[in-house]
């Protein structure tokens, strides 16, 4: 064993010791404040790489979510419409069968007028009141709705064009037009804003043309009520796969803090054995002062 002043290889191999101890800690104390075992590239650049990926892909689900959840509310509003125009248009065929009857007094027959009237403008009231940011699906050139889908799995590129995956759902058309027009063929007419039952052959004409009217109802009902299933599909669909995804960086990126914990109580004790034994190493020069002792 060679005794020097000028070299303190204990305190060396002691320090080197303790400054790996601190960085560590240091390391230890990162993890368990930022709830990350990958926080940055330096950590892991392949899992920090695969997880920068999957949040941009959060991203995008983000945004179609977004997309989806608003065209779903222009889609209900529309929904609701149509449905209290089925409604009105059921009253307005009993009303418009009850003033068919040729032995209904015309007393009677303005009061079934009367209803049948305000029946026809109450719809035009809920084709111009089934609107949602900017969008009416009930009114003619009140605009359609696209709703994104995705921005990854099935979208292309076409030149220097990005083409998302969309969902749309058509104008359905259900406003009356200023007159009634052919009302008199059996089950062709249209009702007009300006129809009525305020006599018996006009009541009877009504009759076919709500009868028509219900059944084009009916079919767009049905249209926009599969309309309104499908977004909600797909909304549950992105929903399970944010959260899929989500799990995914999680299992990449997060650290256990109960194991973090362990290790952070280990490291402090090594920290401070470790400064200890640099004490000690420091202080073994001194014994060479015992040499030159009389």
């Amino acid at each position: 064993m060679t005794f020097s002043v000028n070299t303190n290889v204990g305190a060396a191999a002691a320090l080197q010791a303790l400054n790996a101890t601190s960085k560590g800690l240091a390391s230890v104390q990162s993890r368990i404040n930022s709830g990350l075992i990958v926080s940055s590239t330096k950590d892991d650049s392949s899992s920090f790489s695969i997880a920068q990926n999957l949040r941009g892909n959060l991203s995008d689900l983000k945004a179609v979510t977004s997309s989806l959840n608003r065209a779903k509310s222009v889609t209900d509003v529309a929904v609701a419409g149509a449905e209290q125009i089925s409604d009105v248009v059921n009253q307005m065929r009993t009303l418009a069968k009850q003033a068919a009857d040729d032995g209904v007094s015309a007393d009677s027959r303005a009061a079934y007028n009367k209803d049948f009237t305000a029946l026809r403008d109450q719809i035009t009231t809920i084709v111009s009141s089934a609107e949602f940011n900017g969008t009416n699906l009930l009114k003619t050139s009140g605009g359609t709705i696209s709703a994104l889908q995705s921005l990854s799995n099935l979208a292309t590129t076409s030149g220097t064009t990005f083409t998302p995956d969309v969902l749309t759902v058509s104008n359905f058309e259900l406003d009356l037009p200023a007159t009634e027009t052919a009302s008199t063929g059996t089950g062709t007419g249209v009702l007009g804003k300006n129809s009525t039952i305020d006599t018996a052959d006009k009541a009877k004409k009504a009759i076919d043309t709500l009868n028509t009217m219900a059944t084009t109802l009916s079919s767009k009902l049905s249209d926009l009520g599969s309309a309104s299933r499908n977004i909600d599909n797909q909304i549950t669909f992105t929903s399970k796969l944010s959260d899929t995804i989500e799990s995914g960086i999680g299992n990449l990126v997060d650290a256990d803090l109960a194991k973090e914990s362990a290790k952070l109580q280990a490291l402090q004790v090594k920290q401070q054995l470790g400064v200890q034994a640099l004490s000690i190493a420091n202080q073994a020069p001194q014994t060479i002062t015992s040499l030159f002792q009389n």
